[in-house]
């Protein structure tokens, strides 16, 4: 009990007995405890010190009301954590504008190792307040598809990601499934034709980007602070993410309903996922592999959606899916 206040088992004896006594002199509690008396000394001073025991004139100690002894002494640790609070904020902000003279190393942390790099990486997200952008490329090394569940946890915690993947990376086994669990999860996803890096930004404090690998060499990433690099990284990913072609809520649809159980009249959910996904810029085997289909299903259901909008071509069948809102 005592030892939230600091004080040790020899102190909580000694304030038990004398609990229990209501009084006691020093020879007294030596005698009754069988400790020596320099430990007995020792423990009613601190006892003391802290209020819950008083030393009266005639040699007696007692205990003193323990709502009032402790009550003070919280006061006063709230207090003192209330003025740490307030330090914290004040050195926190003296740590970000003192940024620009600390030393590059301080600035730029050199991350080595799959272990090393998936750390970070999942710090990085941990680290974000309010939002996480990402750059989705290949190849995956440290990080593979599926690997990491700290994405749904961060989401669950109120913070936003927005995700811009390139169309190869779409065509890798998997990829598109969990892209599909991203949205579900309220994950904004876009895809352009090729990233130039790949790239995670926790707010604007923090990106990890990893670097170049070899063929059997060691990867490795280069974490960012508060620099010009940063703010680099930061518009960068702002200029892409606003000409990216957004994935939409069509390709969540569920598909396993057949055909037949849709009136012949409008589009199928496995329709509007096909239609999705090659607006995205998928082309027709890399859908039809990631969907499950046959290359002459999928094409086949292509066919059928440009008889049912009554066009000639794919590219008026895209211009009348994105105004009739089929994907």
């Amino acid at each position: 009990m005592l030892g939230a206040l600091g004080l040790g088992p020899e102190d909580e004896t000694v304030y038990g007995l004398l609990v229990r006594r209501a009084q006691a002199d020093r020879a007294e509690l030596v005698d009754a405890l069988r400790m020596p008396a320099a430990t007995v000394d020792a423990a009613l001073s601190r006892l003391t010190a802290f209020g819950l025991v008083k030393d009266g004139p005639d040699g007696q100690f007692s205990v003193a009301p323990p709502a009032v002894a402790l009550g003070a002494l919280i006061s006063e640790q709230r207090g003192a954590l209330r003025s740490a609070e307030l330090a914290l904020v004040t050195l926190a902000e003296e740590y970000r504008s003192s940024a620009a003279g600390r030393a590059i190393d301080e600035l730029i942390e050199v991350v080595s190792g799959v272990d090393a790099v998936r750390h970070r990486f999942a710090q990085v997200q941990h680290a974000a307040r309010n939002e996480v952008r990402t750059f989705v490329t290949t190849p995956f090394i440290a990080v593979p598809p599926g690997s990491s569940a700290v994405e749904s946890t961060v989401a669950g915690q109120g913070v936003r990601f927005r995700v811009v993947i390139d169309r190869p990376t779409l065509a890798e086994p998997g990829v598109v499934a969990e892209t599909l669990e991203s949205l579900r999860g309220g994950v904004q996803v876009r895809v352009v034709d090729r990233l130039p890096i790949k790239l995670i930004l926790a707010d604007a404090e923090l990106a990890l980007v990893p670097l170049t690998g070899t063929p059997g060499g060691e990867p490795g990433a280069v974490l960012l602070h508060r620099t010009g690099l940063l703010a680099a990284m930061d518009a960068l990913f702002e200029i892409v993410w606003r000409h990216a072609h957004p994935l939409g809520s069509a390709a969540l649809t569920d598909h396993a309903e057949d055909d037949a159980a849709h009136p012949a009249e409008g589009p199928t959910a496995l329709d509007r996922k096909i239609l999705a996904l090659l607006l995205a810029g998928l082309t027709d085997p890399v859908v039809a592999a990631q969907l499950d289909l046959s290359l002459r299903t999928l094409q086949r259901r292509l066919r059928h959606l440009m008889d049912l909008a009554g066009v000639e071509t794919r590219m008026q069948l895209g211009w009348h899916a994105a105004r009739h809102g089929w994907a």
